[in-house]
């Protein structure tokens, strides 16, 4: 099995080596970058399995780069390295679409672990979940790969990348509840007043899509997330 590609982000060469030494002796391919703006690019450019970004950097600091990445890939795992210990700066990161936090200085070993957990993590979803594409809603069929809505012999609607993602989310909690801040976290990888008013546009969007079958629908639990009914399932 090939080794797990890291995006190390680290203005301090030094620091930087030591670590990427340290990945590399512990089986991971890493790839250093030394500020923000170069670690924009060579993610870009390269696929990676986890990115690990300092956060005080010059060009680009380190939240600056994550809502980049975040912008073209909203589910690799993301880990913040700081000296920054205020809870300020610790919700910054996490706003920012941090997977975890780490102040400097750490045991790097602990690093590791926090390391292989959420890879883990990440696996595990992909097992449950991301194997299944197509969804029978109704008399609708949803294809994933190819964000196809088809309302029974009717020629597909093409979806957006975010409606997508948040119908096939709906689809996995058929007639039951889907939490808000599940798709909050998973699909804008943020739970706040903003992101929670965009979902509502997505939800009525949707439900604009799903008016044509009667017997589908996606109702709202007040306080709670939502839940797509489909009478025939």
């Amino acid at each position: 099995m090939a080794n797990k590609r890291v995006l190390l982000v680290e203005d301090d060469p030094n620091f930087g080596t030591v670590l990427k030494d340290y990945l590399e002796i512990n089986d991971y391919d890493v790839t250093l970058a030394k500020d923000g703006l170069d670690g924009l690019i060579m993610f870009k450019n390269n696929d990676y399995d986890i990115c690990i970004l300092d956060v005080m950097m010059p060009r680009k600091d380190g939240f600056s780069l994550a809502k980049d990445i975040r912008a073209t890939n909203t589910d690799i795992p993301i880990v913040f390295l700081t000296a920054k210990t205020m809870k300020e700066d610790v919700l910054k990161g996490y706003q920012a679409g941090a997977d975890d936090y780490l102040n400097k200085p750490f045991d790097s070993e602990v690093l590791l672990y926090k390391i292989s957990a959420i890879l883990q993590r990440k696996k595990d979803d992909t097992d449950l979940n991301d194997e299944i594409i197509e969804f029978n809603i109704g008399k609708f069929h949803l294809n994933t790969n190819l964000r196809h809505l088809t309302f029974a012999k009717e020629e597909a609607q093409k979806l957006s990348p975010k409606e997508s993602k948040l119908l096939r989310l709906l689809a996995l909690h058929v007639n039951d509840l889907m939490p808000r801040e599940l798709a909050l976290t998973k699909i804008w990888r943020d739970d706040n007043y903003f992101t929670s008013r965009s979902m509502d546009v997505y939800i009525a969007k949707l439900r604009k899509y799903l008016k044509k079958d009667p017997e589908v629908e996606i109702v709202n639990i007040h306080g709670e997330g939502f839940r797509l009914i489909a009478k025939d399932i």
